[in-house]
């Protein structure tokens, strides 16, 4: 697969209402992303509102935005499906999700089978969830080209309800022919490169902010960090990293320049995975054809 880096000519929201053929991504900040398949349009995680800095303002960590939105929850053209990891306000907003669901009354909400009364009580309408249980394949959904697998994630740890379902997952996504991989947030554990090659995914989605005691002790549970990224995809065999969850919270980050370094050092030692950093102004198109991705255009 070719991963094409194209610099958006316009708005994001113009670029959605674009007729187009194949897939694409677009970071949307945070483990946030908007998948395009052909014309209809997937939500990953969407956190597009300020909930969690008027949440915390004032306390240790406020959760001040450090980048923009890049597109408002009320400016979609389209949205087809919107999928969450779990129910953190920076994945389960309901300043972003009750907008979307308002807006585009023929949207499907997929979320953890266990947050089921919380989506309710957000006032998601009960018709349009779809419950995700971990190992059960979701398959079609909402009219669009695309299956989902859900697996476990650990924030830092499992945690399950009283019929074993997880209330963090990630999911593999089959989409148009490509194969993805969005971790939700996680850190790793044993079994988990076993699941994702499983999957086949030929790129994953995965968080870089790491963790520390500091954070753990005020209630923040952490991810990857950026070398454990690293080392998943190259135990489950996947080709290329794009890694998230970085630049938008100043207590919750990783430096870009960081991320920047270990591609090129992947890069001059032609490793795998390679690295791709997103940036709000790009997109990626995923395409046939040899590995590789061609500059940003």
């Amino acid at each position: 697969m070719r991963i094409i880096r194209k610099t958006l000519p316009g708005s994001l929201a113009a670029w959605l209402a674009e007729a187009t053929a194949g897939v694409a991504l677009a970071w949307l900040g945070q483990a946030g992303f908007a998948l395009r398949i052909d014309d209809a349009v997937v939500l990953i995680d969407p956190y597009l509102s300020d909930s969690l800095a008027r949440k915390y303002r004032g306390t240790r960590f406020p959760h001040e935005r450090m980048m923009p939105a890049p597109i408002q929850p009320d400016a979609f053209p389209r949205v087809d499906l919107v999928i969450c990891t779990h129910r953190h306000g920076d994945h389960m907003d309901p300043n972003t999700i009750q907008v979307l669901a308002d807006r585009h009354p023929k949207a499907f909400f997929v979320i953890p089978a266990p947050e089921l009364d919380h989506a309710n009580a957000l006032g998601l309408p009960a018709a349009r969830l779809v419950l995700a249980v971990a190992g059960e394949a979701l398959r079609p959904l909402a009219g669009v080209d695309l299956a989902l697998h859900p697996v476990p994630a650990a924030h830092e740890q499992h945690r399950q309800d009283a019929l074993g379902r997880h209330h963090f997952l990630g999911f593999g996504i089959e989409a148009g022919g490509r194969r993805l991989y969005h971790s939700g947030d996680c850190i790793p554990f044993p079994g988990l490169a076993d699941a994702v090659r499983g999957l086949g995914p030929e790129v994953a989605l995965l968080p870089v902010n790491g963790r520390d005691s500091e954070r753990a002790a005020a209630g923040v549970p952490g991810n990857f960090t950026l070398e454990e990224a690293v080392a998943l995809c190259g135990e489950a065999g996947i080709g290329t990293l794009i890694p998230h969850h970085f630049g938008l919270f100043a207590f919750n980050t990783v430096d870009p320049g960081d991320i920047d370094a270990v591609a090129a050092r992947q890069a001059a030692a032609g490793l795998r995975p390679g690295l791709l950093r997103p940036d709000p102004r790009h997109v990626f198109l995923l395409c046939k054809g040899p590995a590789g991705e061609v500059p940003t255009a």
